[in-house]
């Protein structure tokens, strides 16, 4: 921890951080060390720190698709600081750094009139994260409007990918693969009516408000969509809507997500996954991966 005293402000290193403060699932266990990262030339320098030590890591965007192990994370959770989240606009495009969440970069493109980032308004995740897995709702994705990423490697060096280089595929991306991180994403977007840009995202606002379970924390969807079928209503046809265990509960108002009704741990979560999985394999011999990120020790 010595070394982090020397890069950091000491308000910026926690120790054994419950990772429940930090995860929309409001579950896990403690992280080893939780850090804050005001600079890119901060985050070099613990990079290379980290490789040297061999210390195991884990870059935090805002924990909306996260599961953490009630015993924790043995090693470093990274978050990423104000400077990271700024937006700007220039023209048809959005700039925006790895930690801006979704939602503020749609409301400064609602503000500049420019179409085509509707869709993220109401996904509660980073910029970063959203580009890393190609999130997407409602017919968009972030491989439509993704111009350019900036990232940075483990050695520190800054380097741009186009759309093409970012290899984009449902829920995926080249950064799953590569040892890269997100710094900052260009988005070129759609000059448009700024009132029917409004009404499209108030519209899936509702949608989203109807259609899935808001009054309760979870990890929004927990399974990939199966080619060819859609994950909820798989486990409905398999019986299992309002299946609980312990604080956790396949959502009745959405068999897609698994929610916290209150004090749920990681391991309820991971057994109300796995019960879902063996059912619909049983029953329907179709696998189910999990969109979620499991994260330490379970």
């Amino acid at each position: 921890m010595e070394f982090f005293k020397t890069v950091l402000p000491e308000d910026h290193i926690l120790m054994e951080e419950p990772m429940d403060r930090h995860t929309t699932f409001r579950i896990g266990g403690p992280a080893e060390c939780f850090i804050t990262v005001d600079t890119r030339e901060q985050l070099a320098k613990v990079f290379s720190y980290l490789q040297r030590a061999d210390w195991d890591f884990f870059l935090l965007g805002n924990g909306s698709n996260l599961l953490v192990g009630d015993r924790g994370y043995r090693g470093v959770v990274i978050r990423l600081g104000e400077a990271f989240g700024k937006v700007t606009a220039q023209g048809s495009r959005i700039s925006a750094g790895a930690g801006a969440m979704l939602g503020t970069a749609a409301k400064a493109a609602l503000e500049r009139g420019l179409s085509g980032l509707e869709f993220a308004s109401g996904i509660p995740g980073t910029i970063g994260g959203a580009v890393r897995m190609n999130a997407g709702a409602y017919g968009g994705e972030m491989a439509q409007i993704v111009e350019s990423v900036e990232v940075m490697g483990m050695d520190g060096e800054i380097l741009t990918l186009d759309n093409e280089t970012m290899e984009f595929g449902y829920r995926t991306s080249a950064i799953k693969n590569r040892p890269y991180v997100v710094m900052n994403v260009v988005m070129k977007l759609q000059e448009g009516d700024t009132e029917q840009i409004r009404e499209r995202m108030q519209e899936l606002s509702e949608k989203r408000r109807e259609k899935q379970p808001l009054d309760y924390p979870s990890a929004g969807s927990t399974f990939k969509r199966p080619e060819g079928n859609f994950a909820g209503k798989l486990v409905m046809d398999a019986g299992l809507s309002g299946k609980s265990c312990g604080g956790a509960q396949i959502s009745e108002k959405h068999c897609g997500f698994i929610i916290n009704k209150g004090n749920a741990t990681a391991a309820d979560v991971a057994q109300l996954i796995r019960e879902a999985t063996e059912t619909v394999q049983d029953k329907f011999g179709v696998t189910l991966e999990p969109e979620v990120i499991f994260l330490g020790d379970f």
